[in-house]
């Protein structure tokens, strides 16, 4: 093993293959070596890095075998299986180019509250459905965990940095890639900040197959919009997310919003986490 390469993988761990390795196997042509390609098929989710040696035939310590699994977890071809939740293989649809459609009775539900909804995102920057928040309020055991799915580089990290300082402990995703890693890790987000326009994904048919899953379907959802359209919120709203906050938006709104959705903040729009 090079000096320069630790050795992360052992022989009992389990790996399973991320959307960059199901990707890779699916795609018509590959950039991986063959030996990497051989161990990427063999990765299943249920033998360990000891029976995947076995599967190629190699002597245990061969140093080739270990570069090569070493090198496809370190790119993001595979994870521990422990760290990833146990999702149905339709996963990959959270970023189908063709839009569910939403049903009239969610429509007709969020009609009501789209207007209020625009008036108070205007006047605060952000808006929170009460209704749909954690079911009872808590005290704050710090350290809840915020996934921000956030293409804008710079926007992310200036997110992460006020939650942080907050006391939240904040990821970035920024591509299919990282959004799927960041919803398969066990356990799930406490809170997603989901931008609606990404490069390469929809924001909304994200929240709505979040909302069919049966893992992630609880977790809180807050959109960030650069409009605060009524036909954005409507859409938002009616695909459960459980409120907005605008783009550019004021710290302290920001750290209200999600202390608010969490059940951690008693009043909506109090200003006790401001930050200076």
């Amino acid at each position: 093993m090079p000096l320069n390469m630790p050795n992360t993988v052992h022989d009992a761990d389990v790996y399973i293959l991320t959307f960059k390795g199901n990707n890779e196997l699916q795609a018509s042509e590959t950039s991986l070596g063959a030996l990497a390609l051989k161990l990427l098929v063999l990765i299943d989710g249920k033998l360990n890095v000891a029976g995947i040696r076995a599967r190629a035939k190699f002597a245990e310590g061969d140093e080739q075998f270990l570069i090569a699994m070493n090198e496809l977890v370190r790119d993001g071809y595979a994870d521990l299986a422990t760290n990833q939740l146990t999702l149905s293989p339709d996963f990959i649809e959270f970023f189908s180019e063709s839009p569910k459609k939403l049903s009239e009775s969610a429509l007709t539900q969020a009609e009501s509250e789209a207007a209020s909804g625009v008036s108070t995102l205007q006047r605060h920057g952000y808006y929170v459905r009460i209704a749909m928040k954690a079911a009872a309020q808590i005290e704050s055991s710090g350290g809840e965990s915020v996934l921000i799915v956030e293409d804008d580089e710079a926007l992310a990290k200036f997110l992460r940095k006020y939650l942080e300082l907050e006391g939240f402990s904040a990821t970035i995703a920024g591509n299919r890639n990282e959004i799927v890693a960041g919803l398969r890790r066990q356990p799930p987000p406490d809170l997603v900040l989901l931008d609606v326009v990404l490069p390469d994904a929809d924001g909304f048919n994200i929240l709505m197959k979040m909302r069919e899953h049966p893992t992630l379907k609880t977790v809180p959802v807050m959109m960030l919009t650069a409009k605060a359209t009524r036909e954005a919120v409507l859409k938002g709203l009616a695909g459960g997310a459980n409120g907005y906050i605008t783009k550019p938006f004021q710290p302290d709104a920001l750290i209200a919003a999600v202390k608010t959705v969490l059940g951690i903040s008693k009043n909506p729009f109090d200003r006790q986490s401001r930050i200076e």
